[in-house]
């Protein structure tokens, strides 16, 4: 091999330019639309967080009193027992005044 020689044949060169301008007009632009489309998922994957975000905070605000309603069902209860007394002193009573009125 002399000095005048070139390394590599032409053909090697010719198809190397053939690859870098087939990946300059083909896979680049192909690159940029995948990465475009992700980039359009990820925004719409965010409008929905922020309206799962503001359907949970309207749900907080809807169920944020049921504990109060746990405490008027135990208050509930205690009137309950003292209905039922009163009830039957009030059937006394009523067989009381029935046995006074024959």
């Amino acid at each position: 091999m002399n000095a005048t020689e070139p390394l590599f044949p032409p053909a090697v060169y010719t198809i190397w330019w053939i690859g870098l301008i087939l990946t300059l007009v083909v896979l680049v632009p192909w690159a940029v639309y995948l990465l475009h489309r992700t980039w359009r998922a990820a925004r719409s994957i965010q409008r929905y967080a922020a309206d799962a975000l503001a359907a949970a905070a309207g749900i907080v605000g809807n169920t944020r009193h049921v504990a109060a309603l746990d405490t008027t069902i135990e208050a509930a209860g205690a009137m309950l027992g003292a209905a039922g007394g009163v009830a039957a002193k009030l059937d006394t009573v009523a067989t009381v005044l029935a046995a006074r009125a024959e």
